[in-house]
């Protein structure tokens, strides 16, 4: 019989054992969210059809226009007795060339140097939509994290309450206790009902919001802890400008300055050269011509100098802008920075005087409570001040979490 009893047990222990290790090995941790937003995200799907396509444009930059075939007919008469005849009229020949146009070496420059712009462009818009997915996921994966802790918390409370309402039923049966009391501990656990509906539908919210990043995923338990940062303020200051952000600006004025380049190029003369083989009748000899054309851009006020100016306002509007992005970018850094130092301010302050001050208060008044000294209402005010306390330090913590996370990616460490 202890034999049996031996093998249901080692039983029973392996499959606990295959339960845990399977809730585990099915948990979101916020590293595997993010390779599965990568891995999913059609923005960046997009992004990198972009870049493929600039990087297949580049080859082709610069190049020589195709040569042209040509094939004709010159001097066919079309009156008299030899009308519409190829061969009896010395003049008329039968043409066969070839013709290839010749662009100007500062414009096939320009066009090679715009190409390359446009690759160094579009890799830097796909790394900063990159950023922008990784940076989402997390802080969605943050807000999951956060209300499921203010659950637990939640949920610890309610099992006191639950705990404190079972003896005040038997104090009720044995006639020691108040029917208020009884009352009053109903009223707070339909308090703390009402506040676990709103946090149910902020776990789904949050939880809709990651589904949005990592799929079926999202409905995962989560496990580890949020990713910690430290920022070093003047390290952030020194390397703000070359953030994907506003590095790419700087790769859009390259691509304007090539526009420039190639507008001022087309003042420029393009030319041409044609060589032809002219077969006549069999009485005249065969004939072989070599034409040159060449682009007269004599009318530059009204078609290239527009054209010109243009692009220089189109360069002048970049360069205007990547200042805008700096500045934009100075003010969230150092706004960010103050936010994050006032909310460590405010978690050490809860944990160091807080958190003390209100857990003896507790203390203090379930003493006096169970002296007959303290009515119900001042223990429920106690918890209720603990139990605020603890939310307001989750609500901190998830601020601060997301505020590092926006350093985070503000940083080297964040974006290489």
């Amino acid at each position: 019989m202890s034999g049996k009893w031996g093998v249901y047990r080692c039983r029973f222990t392996l499959a606990i054992l295959l339960l845990n290790w399977a809730s585990v090995s099915h948990a979101l941790t916020y590293q595997e969210a993010l390779s599965l937003a990568e891995a999913r995200a059609s923005e960046l799907k997009a992004r990198q059809n972009t870049v493929t396509a600039a990087q297949a444009a580049r080859v082709s930059a610069g190049e020589l226009p195709d040569p042209k075939l040509v094939l004709g007919v010159d001097n066919l008469p079309v009156q008299g007795s030899e009308a519409w005849n190829t061969t009896r009229d010395f003049m008329t020949m039968q043409r066969v060339g070839v013709m290839q146009e010749v662009t100007n070496a500062d414009k096939r420059d320009a066009q090679r140097r715009l190409a390359e712009a446009n690759v160094a462009r579009t890799g830097l818009e796909l790394e900063v939509e990159r950023l922008s997915v990784r940076r989402q996921t997390l802080l969605a994966w943050l807000k999951v994290y956060y209300a499921e802790q203010r659950r637990a918390l939640l949920d610890q409370i309610d099992a006191e309450n639950h705990l404190q309402a079972m003896a005040l039923t038997s104090q009720l049966a044995a006639a020691q206790g108040k029917v208020s009391e009884s009352l009053q501990a109903r009223q707070e656990a339909a308090t703390l009902a009402d506040r676990r509906d709103e946090l149910v539908r902020d776990i789904v919210t949050a939880r809709v919001e990651l589904a949005r990043w990592v799929g079926p995923a999202a409905s995962e338990p989560l496990t580890g802890d949020p990713p910690g940062y430290v920022p070093h303020p003047e390290h952030l200051r020194h390397t703000l400008d070359r953030h994907p952000d506003i590095a790419v600006y700087g790769a859009q004025e390259a691509s304007a300055q090539a526009e420039v380049a190639l507008a001022e190029a087309a003042k420029k003369s393009d030319w041409g050269v044609e060589m032809d083989y002219q077969h006549r009748g069999p009485a005249f000899g065969d004939m072989v011509s070599v034409l040159f054309t060449f682009d007269l851009p004599i009318f530059a006020q009204k078609r290239q100098n527009p054209q010109i100016a243009a692009r220089q306002q189109e360069l002048e509007r970049v360069s205007s802008e990547r200042e805008t992005m700096v500045r934009q970018h100075t003010v969230q850094l150092e706004t960010m920075l103050a936010e994050q130092a006032s909310l460590t301010h405010q978690i050490n302050r809860i944990d160091q005087e807080w958190l003390p001050l209100n857990q003896e208060k507790l203390q203090v008044t379930l003493a006096a409570y169970s002296a007959g000294k303290e009515p119900l209402t001042s223990v429920l005010d106690a918890r209720r001040a603990l139990l605020e306390t603890h939310m307001k330090r989750i609500e901190l913590e998830e601020r601060r979490a997301a505020t590092e996370t926006s350093l985070h990616y503000l940083s080297e460490e964040g974006w290489q």
